[in-house]
């Protein structure tokens, strides 16, 4: 695995100035892996999601460098980070820290969670547009 990647790619899920398009749930569970199952997060522009892997790292996969720096803003580098800096294959110093990037897992998870509340709104508001109830109980259909 590769720690070259120094700040998120254009549609990295921990940008800050892109609109949040993981549902909740899978946010939470990101943070929670890297977090207290002390997991790494890959580019996912560096899995191999062929058909005889189906989303496999390899030896050109790259850790994601938007969760490198949420990991280094809150001074919680996990264990392979840590392991990659002592052998000289990762160096904190080069990370982009004046990146998009959330500053906190709740601020990540709240992101994408008032997206997914805003893009529910806008499908009710597009059904109704279409004169469908989308409360109708369904006793009364």
């Amino acid at each position: 695995m590769n720690f070259d990647l120094k700040r998120p790619c254009a549609n990295c899920p921990f940008r800050t100035d892109i609109r949040p398009f993981l549902h909740p749930e899978r946010a939470r569970e990101i943070c929670d892996a890297m977090l207290l199952g002390d997991e790494s997060f890959w580019c996912h522009k560096t899995i191999d999601y062929s058909e005889a892997s189906e989303g496999s790292t390899n030896r050109k996969t790259q850790h994601c460098a938007g969760a490198l720096i949420l990991l280094e803003k809150l001074n919680r580098p996990n264990q392979l980070m840590r392991i990659a800096e002592r052998i000289r294959c990762y160096d904190r110093t080069q990370l982009d820290m004046a990146a998009p990037v959330f500053e906190a897992p709740e601020a990540f998870i709240d992101a994408c969670r008032r997206q997914d509340a805003a893009a529910s709104r806008r499908r009710i508001a597009r059904l109704r547009s279409r004169g469908v109830s989308v409360f109708e109980r369904e006793d009364e259909q």
